[in-house]
């Protein structure tokens, strides 16, 4: 029988860990310890101390660099605990885990236990395809990490083990018809909604330009009740590259913007929740946005959390794509609700 898109590749999967030897123990990747070392930044913008920016307030961010080969190319980032272990996916097919340190003053002061492990297939081998682990979305819940991938397009989900991550156990069906994703404009975020919304906690897919026919970003909620297609009203030249939901259900997008003449933009839109409904068009006002004379690269990963002061947390990771050019930051902000 013959089967084609995402079936074809559900149902190699399925085969792939059935026919896998019983009682065989798989090679693995290694874990790698990576020294980080990080340079503070505390001014966003270049050169001037003010710390408000509309709601967002600057807290502190972290210039990090690394002898480590491997190091770099950082896409998606999702607290463990709330600011400060975490879990990442970097888009040349790599995890990374490590903890992020603060000091009296709340700053973010370094990265510590830092270490990466390459993506394995279903046999345990490492995995050297880029193509095959352009990993960009991350979500996690109960223990397990939802990955979204571009041009090999899967949603994949694993097992969370620092220690030894393994190939996944599940691959989702992610609804938007394969033919609608643009190869290397797949799923950038991938984020659960809010537990106590609409949505009750249920998987998010954004694509970061796969367009429909008014030129809108394709979207989907893939699990619970109401699930389905939805897109995201697409404003001016920015692309989606991560996402998460804000306590109160509105999902919080992090895009960004490039051209050779002005370099990168980054900003932060808010969707209403209540907008992110099957056969909706998205939409929602720009909270911030910041182009080469503010600390920013390539932004591409974003996530909320609660300070123990009550304090509702934005973290955002920037990826290098390895390149000298380039800079792997880590930057906070508070989320002002006022």
């Amino acid at each position: 029988m013959i089967f084609s898109g995402r079936r074809a590749r559900r149902t190699l999967f399925a085969c792939m860990l059935a026919c896998a030897s019983p009682g065989v123990a798989a090679p693995g990747a290694p874990v790698e310890m990576v020294e980080v070392s990080a340079r503070p930044i505390s001014q966003f913008r270049v050169g001037r101390d003010e710390t408000r920016f509309g709601p967002l307030e600057f807290v502190g961010g972290l210039e990090l660099t690394s002898p480590a080969r491997d190091f770099g190319a950082l896409s998606a980032l999702r607290f463990l605990r709330p600011g400060s272990d975490f879990v990442g996916v970097a888009d040349t097919g790599f995890w990374f885990f490590g903890t992020i340190t603060h000091g009296a003053d709340k700053r973010p002061s370094g990265v510590s236990n830092f270490r990466m492990q390459q993506m394995v297939d279903a046999s345990g081998r490492p995995i050297d395809r880029k193509w095959e682990v352009d990993a960009e979305g991350l979500a996690v819940k109960d223990g397990i990490a939802t990955v979204g991938f571009e041009r090999d397009q899967r949603v994949a989900q694993f097992k969370i083990d620092p220690d030894n991550m393994k190939a996944p156990v599940r691959l989702l069906d992610y609804l938007v018809p394969a033919q609608e994703l643009r190869q290397n404009r797949g799923f950038e975020t991938v984020t659960h909604a809010n537990p106590y919304g609409q949505h009750a906690g249920s998987l998010v897919v954004v694509s970061e330009r796969s367009l429909d026919k008014a030129g809108n970003v394709y979207a989907a909620v893939i699990e619970g009740p109401h699930k389905g297609v939805f897109t995201v009203k697409r404003d001016g030249d920015f692309d989606i590259t991560d996402g998460a939901f804000l306590p109160d259900g509105d999902l919080l997008l992090l895009e960004r913007s490039f051209s050779i003449a002005r370099g990168v933009k980054m900003r932060l839109r808010r969707i209403y929740g209540e907008s992110v409904e099957k056969g909706a068009v998205a939409d929602g006002p720009v909270l911030m946005e910041a182009d080469m004379g503010y600390q920013i690269d390539n932004m591409e990963g974003l996530d909320v959390w609660t300070r123990y002061d009550g304090a509702l947390m934005l973290s955002l990771i920037s990826d290098d794509n390895h390149s000298i050019l380039q800079r792997n930051l880590y930057l906070e902000f508070i989320l002002h609700q006022d």
